[in-house]
């Protein structure tokens, strides 16, 4: 008897030890209720509570916590139907307000940030809506975090996953990037043609002005070309002359000029007579002779001063 008395009391020590004591993880928090009414919120670590008397009502994570908002349909400005779902990121920040604010603050916080989400995509033509994503999260999130305050919940953000338009739609939209496209690649191909026919005229204009360039300096050299020649036969042919001179001066100088002369009178006169088949003849011979005397009186005109 006395041994199952003794049962008894360890049994009801241990369930009220279990009572008594609760170790509650890092980065949570449990509300407790004494009588049915709110009493307190234990913290991380060993608590004490009484038993019988007070109980864990709430137990709530204080981590961040991903909330995947479910996909619904949303009716853009320019009335195309288009399919958007996201996630959303939250934390509890008063364990008494998410235990007795709402009872359900998860669900509030979904179909809340639904209805913002189809608020703001309303505003938007189905272009701007693939646009404007950032504009569209930071909105959900400053409506659903105004609006979960109340609730001790702390919206972080708001990211939408996916934006799909009706089929019929993406076809067209993506045979106007094709044809966008295409018409760029039609630009692109104008615009290396016009530009190789600007290469093309460059080029003609730039060897032309080459060409010219050079026939003129080929010009300029020969003319140089000449004018040196002919000075040069110019500067010889004097300073023969007055070597001859200088000759004529000289003893029997005379003399070999007149022997000279007479040859090349009778050279020219035979090269002449070749030229026909007839032997020409002069009528008077003594021309010769007064030819011969003729040229030497040049010759001694030149050699008084």
């Amino acid at each position: 008897m006395f041994g199952t008395f003794s049962i008894v009391i360890l049994i009801v020590a241990v369930v009220f030890i279990i009572k008594t004591i609760h170790v509650v993880p890092q980065q949570h928090a449990w509300v407790v209720e004494r009588l049915g009414k709110y009493h307190g919120t234990l913290g991380p670590g060993l608590n004490i509570v009484l038993p019988f008397i007070d109980r864990i009502a709430y137990k709530h994570s204080l981590k961040e916590i991903p909330l995947d908002v479910p996909m619904q349909v949303c009716i853009t400005r320019d009335n195309t139907q288009l399919e958007v779902d996201g996630i959303l990121y939250f934390q509890v920040t008063d364990p008494m307000l998410a235990s007795y604010g709402s009872s359900n603050y998860i669900a509030a916080i979904s179909q809340l940030a639904q209805t913002t989400l189809r608020s703001e995509i309303g505003k938007m033509e189905l272009d701007r809506t693939f646009e404007e994503r950032e504009s569209i999260n930071h909105s959900v999130v400053g409506a659903v975090d105004e609006s979960s305050a109340n609730w001790g919940v702390k919206v972080l953000r708001y990211e939408i996953k996916d934006l799909t338009p009706p089929r019929e739609i993406l076809q067209a939209m993506q045979a106007q990037i094709t044809a966008e496209r295409e018409k760029r690649a039609l630009i692109a191909a104008s615009e290396g043609r016009k530009q190789e026919q600007i290469n093309i005229a460059t080029g003609e204009r730039e060897a032309q002005i080459a060409r010219s360039e050079g026939d003129k300096q080929a010009a300029i050299n020969r003319a140089q070309g000449e004018a040196s020649a002919i000075l040069s036969i110019a500067v010889a042919s004097a300073e023969a002359i007055r070597k001859m001179a200088a000759a004529i001066r000289e003893p029997g100088g005379t003399d070999a000029v007149n022997l000279k002369v007479a040859e090349q009178y009778v050279d020219a006169f035979a090269k002449l007579a070749k030229t026909n088949n007839s032997i020409i003849v002069p009528a008077n011979v003594s021309d010769i002779s007064g030819l011969i005397a003729t040229a030497m009186q040049v010759v001694k005109s030149q050699k008084q001063p």
